[in-house]
């Protein structure tokens, strides 16, 4: 996106720039005139047209190029403070001027246009990329965990001869059905404030070691057979951060670990706080990333090939993009068993006081 020095919504405003900016530089060549020749002012009044027609639009582009022609003509061109034109070169270089500076803000505001026309395209068919993946979300992700829920309840409602252990199960079933489908949707909500690009931090004072501790839980509860191995140093401080978005990344990842290894494999998550650099590893000994390009795996829409691990490959990009609006960087290399290794790094504020005392 083209960020202008002026606003360029008002094209009354523009007129009014464009007249001001070619006065003030004809001012200034004015002032240097006895240290160059007027064909000198000639180029930069040009230069200052080619600016302006980079920002503006074609109408006060034009006007632009009309008036710095009839400057140059007035002020710069002997006989001064006069249109007459002495030498027939000078009158060639006079219509020269004018058409060069013509053409050369239409063709600029053309091919603004058409750049500005190209990326509407591109963003077109990146909304129709989002929309359809969302629909395959919806029509796979989120239906698998309702009918689930449908099931379980429709169940438990119709058979009044189940044992208290049937219905214990139905209901630990529904229970994670809609973990799943709130995760699901956190995920599809997370990513549309990513693309909004109104996702800013709420820093605040937060325990880490807290944090992990209640995330992990989260992720166990949703896997009863996986166990999550936690390393924590014990100096860690608290840290002044968005507590929100950083529980988000480590939940993802934990879950992304959870869901792509096998039940047998060990995942493991270490912190450190190395002076104001927060860290924390999520790793694990399973067969790593397979089927996408590692250098890949963050972006959007990025899935395993595996037909047992299908997801909406949203869940790494949000990590991403929240570890990135925190200020930190994510990375993943492979670990001596060649499982899956995610880094995150995040510059924050410290404290060694109690919460209590904050």
């Amino acid at each position: 996106m083209r960020i202008s020095l002026f606003n360029i919504g008002n094209k009354d405003k523009q007129y009014l720039y464009s007249i001001i900016t070619v006065v003030f530089v004809s001012a200034l060549c004015f002032l240097f005139s006895e240290f160059m020749g007027y064909r000198v002012a000639a180029f930069i009044l040009l230069l200052t047209v080619s600016l302006l027609a980079v920002t503006f639009d074609i109408l006060p582009v034009l006007l632009a190029a009309a008036l710095s022609a009839f400057i140059w003509d007035y002020f710069f061109i002997p006989p001064r403070f006069t249109i007459h034109v002495d030498t027939t070169e000078d009158t060639i270089l006079l219509g020269m001027y004018f058409l060069i500076a013509m053409i050369n803000g239409v063709l600029t505001y053309k091919i603004r246009q058409i750049e500005k026309s190209v990326r509407l395209k591109e963003e077109r068919a990146n909304s129709v990329k989002l929309y359809n993946t969302i629909l395959n979300s919806l029509s796979h992700e989120l239906r698998t965990p309702i009918a689930a829920i449908i099931g379980a309840a429709d169940n438990l409602q119709t058979n009044i001869n189940l044992t208290r252990e049937s219905k214990e199960q139905l209901i630990a079933e529904i229970s994670k059905a809609s973990l799943r489908l709130n995760q699901q949707v956190e995920n599809l909500l997370n990513i549309s404030r990513l693309e909004s690009g109104h996702i800013k931090p709420k820093n605040d004072w937060c325990d880490i070691v807290e944090l992990i501790y209640e995330v992990t839980t989260r992720v166990e509860e949703n896997n009863p057979d996986r166990k999550i191995h936690i390393n924590i140093h014990p100096d860690i401080p608290l840290c002044n951060l968005d507590k929100g978005m950083l529980e988000q990344v480590i939940y993802n990842l934990l879950n992304n670990a959870a869901i792509h290894t096998e039940p047998g494999c060990r995942i493991d998550i270490l912190a450190a706080c190395h002076t104001d650099l927060l860290e924390i590893t999520i790793e694990d000994n399973g067969k790593g990333v397979v089927g996408i390009n590692m250098d890949e795996v963050f972006e959007k829409f990025s899935r395993s090939k595996s037909p047992r691990h299908q997801s909406t490959g949203l869940g790494l990009s949000i990590v991403k993009g929240f570890t990135e609006a925190l200020g930190g960087s994510v990375r993943l290399t492979r670990t001596r068993n060649i499982g899956a290794r995610f880094i995150v790094s995040i510059p924050v504020k410290t404290s060694l006081l109690k919460v209590s005392e904050i």
